[in-house]
């Protein structure tokens, strides 16, 4: 079995949560038992994340070797130039070593996404702009620490597609069998 899942913002990707006060967890979204996420996707990250009781296939999905495309819509504080967007296409030295180079483009528009909660801050004096990144490695927080290492900060970042899975028009919180 393989789920879509649209994960809300400030959701672990695990169905409990030992902290105290507790975190929102998988558990609340009616998921079907025994699915667990194959790979992560961090609690101030949103988007498509992929559930499966198929212990295979999430190694398959998520072990680098295997180099499965996960595109990311990322807000970033600033204007990005062409030196920076460059950057990230070569790939970036991050402190646990240099990226695999990436695939960036602008998104002008910016995606049509849902509201979040709490929204983004926003400052008059200070642009942002989106991006869409696609990256073959899943190391923790990498897209966040890539746009950081060329001086884009990240605000927001929505999984838009992993392997061939896309998010589509799946709300947040609602989940489909693939």
């Amino acid at each position: 079995m393989l789920i879509a899942f649209n994960k809300p913002f400030n959701v672990l990707c695990q169905f409990t949560d030992r902290s105290e006060p507790p975190r929102r967890t998988l558990a609340e979204f009616g998921l079907p038992p025994n699915v667990y996420a194959a790979g992560r996707l961090d609690y101030d990250s949103e988007g498509l994340l992929l559930l499966t009781d198929d212990g295979t296939l999430a190694n398959r999905l998520t072990d680098p070797r295997h180099k499965q495309p996960k595109t990311y819509w990322v807000m970033v504080e600033g204007t990005p130039s062409d030196e920076q967007l460059d950057a990230l296409r070569r790939g970036v030295a991050l402190n646990d070593g240099p990226t695999r180079p990436a695939q960036i483009e602008r998104l002008d528009p910016a995606p049509a996404l849902w509201p979040r909660d709490p929204p983004v801050r926003f400052r008059k004096t200070v642009p942002d702009a989106w991006l869409s990144v696609t990256i073959t490695e899943g190391r923790n927080r990498q897209v966040r620490r890539m746009t950081a290492a060329v001086g884009l900060p990240t605000l927001r970042l929505v999984r838009a597609a992993l392997g061939g899975t896309q998010l589509g028009d799946l709300a947040p919180g609602a989940w489909r069998a693939l």
